[in-house]
């Protein structure tokens, strides 16, 4: 345990060091989950650059041309031509959300001052791809937001989060492609947007990554976050022990009950439709059976809970790993995080899938299914939380904050097999209270398939031995984590790692990272 009060016995002063923002724009459609994921992502807009909230179609909701053309698909949730689908009460549910965060942006500004205006969100919401599900004869002021960032002369990566279908992105690069068509810059400008788009999906919502993306873009880094674990069936999958925190009473003390952005959160029994009439649509309701549900023509097509249940965030996997936890999670799809930790498929030189990773609890060779993902879920829970508390709360010090952490000699590390390798981690938390400390070898997230030894890993210092059959080229991931010792505490992360170099001396390569 560290204790953090500064040497007068005063709280220790807050840091500075803040890493870099990741870039990112959010193609959403007007699902109940996609709603309370918004609602998190607004609370984690101090570490984000949201450059676009857009509202896109997929094939579970889209808009119609405002004319009454009819559309149809087989295989889908409507057996008749529509002229629009689950649409008209979700017409503006990111505005909805940035209203709620309007209320409470001034105590948020108190806990972290990098939040971003009301106004300034406000400014990036635009109307995607929305009149049919894959449609994407015509542009829209979401595909060109997204064009003219791809185009943009900023470097570095932008995250292109796919809640939805991919036809207002397919439609942005379709018209990239038709502005460079025949010019002598179509190759540059294909290889620089290739370098700068990573897109994550949840599956594939329409046919436009199938059909076009895929063929017509190989080269864009694509990451399919699709997951059960914080979706409709995530009490199927949660870890036995944190299976409360989706239950009404947590939800209730935790998140509905905690400010505007809390209320406007879904939960079962809320009274609140997507649509009228829709026959999939069942949550709103409360005290009835399975059946009961069924004998009054619903399609009952996962688990009834109770009153104030968690119902589903499905695409927050789409974000969690863009978050500034010190997991490093977006730097590679390998690394892991609060999001999952992705291995490469054959559909693609660089596809990315999260479905076909799998971490074991540590020092087991057991198997949980995507306990890449829950493994993590009750921090990123507790997280939300906290957040939701910093919304409700005037000042400073009557909230808890995340603690800090800088680790010498670096995080990026080489060293040579039989080397014992020593890490020093610094903490402090920002309010005075006192930080636990634990290392621990993320094996499925490096190179190297053994195991490696840890000495004092309850402990700020670690000694890491690395072992004598390590390969060079081969690394290794080291995860520290801090937690504060808060009601719910708040824990950040360093990841170290580990590249095993030749040499009979191992360089540290780039400098201490503050979290």
């Amino acid at each position: 345990m560290v204790n953090t009060t500064g040497p007068d016995g005063q709280p220790a002063a807050r840091p500075v060091a803040t890493p870099p923002r990741p870039r990112t724009i959010i193609t959403t459609d007007p699902e109940l989950d996609d709603l309370n994921s918004m609602i998190r992502l607004v609370l984690y807009s101090n570490e984000l650059a949201i450059e676009g909230l857009i509202y896109a179609s997929s094939r579970y909701h889209w808009k119609g041309d405002g004319e009454g053309t009819e559309f149809f698909l087989p295989d889908r949730e409507y057996d008749r031509p529509q002229s629009s689908w689950r649409w008209a009460k979700g017409e503006r549910f990111i505005d909805d959300v940035l209203d709620a965060y309007a209320q409470v942006h001034r105590n948020l500004v108190v806990h972290d001052p990098r939040y971003p205006a009301p106004e300034d969100l406000r400014a990036v919401v635009r109307e995607g791809n929305v009149s049919f599900e894959g449609d994407i004869s015509e542009e829209s002021p979401g595909s060109r937001l997204i064009e003219e960032t791809l185009l943009d002369d900023r470097t570095g990566p932008v995250h292109l989060q796919v809640w939805a279908g991919t036809s207002t992105i397919a439609r942005a690069l379709l018209s990239i492609e038709e502005r460079y068509r025949g010019t002598p810059h179509r190759e540059r400008v294909r290889a620089e947007v290739s370098e700068k788009a990573v897109i994550t999906k949840f599956d594939s919502q329409d046919a436009t990554y199938d059909d076009y993306i895929r063929s017509h873009w190989p080269d864009i880094r694509v990451v399919d976050v699709a997951t059960w674990a914080w979706g409709y069936f995530a009490r199927r999958l949660a870890l036995p022990e944190y299976a409360q925190m989706l239950r009404a009473e947590w939800m209730r003390e935790h998140v509905t009950s905690i400010g505007p952005l809390g209320r406007l959160y879904r939960t079962w029994g809320d009274g609140r439709r997507m649509v009228d009439g829709d026959i999939m649509d069942f949550f709103h309701l409360s005290g009835y059976s399975a059946d009961e549900l069924r004998a009054m023509g619903f399609n009952v097509w996962t688990d009834v809970q109770a009153p104030g249940e968690w119902i589903s965030e499905g695409d927050t996997t789409n974000m969690l790993n863009l978050f500034a936890n010190g997991l490093r999670g977006h730097e590679h799809p390998s690394y892991g995080g609060w999001g999952g930790r992705a291995v490469p498929t054959a559909d693609g030189p660089d596809e990315w899938s999260v479905k076909g990773a799998q971490d074991h609890p540590l020092d087991t060779e057991s198997e949980v299914y995507e306990y890449g993902v829950t493994r993590w879920f009750a921090d990123a829970q507790r997280d939300f939380a906290g957040r939701l508390r910093w919304s409700v709360t005037p000042a400073f010090e009557q909230a808890r904050h995340h603690p800090t952490v800088t680790v010498a000699p670096g995080v990026d590390l080489g060293a040579v097999p039989g080397q014992s390798l020593v890490l020093t981690a610094t903490v402090t938390d920002p309010d005075g209270g006192t930080v636990s400390c634990r290392w621990w070898h993320y094996r499925e997230a490096g190179t190297f398939p053994g195991q490696v030894e840890l000495t004092d890993a309850d402990t700020p210092v670690v000694t890491a031995r690395i072992p004598g059959e390590a390969a060079p080229g081969q690394t290794l991931h080291l995860i520290l984590e801090a937690c504060n010792d808060a009601v719910l505490p708040l824990k950040v992360y360093q990841r170290v790692i580990v590249t095993i170099d030749a040499g009979a001396e191992a360089p540290v390569r780039p400098a201490d990272v503050t979290a």
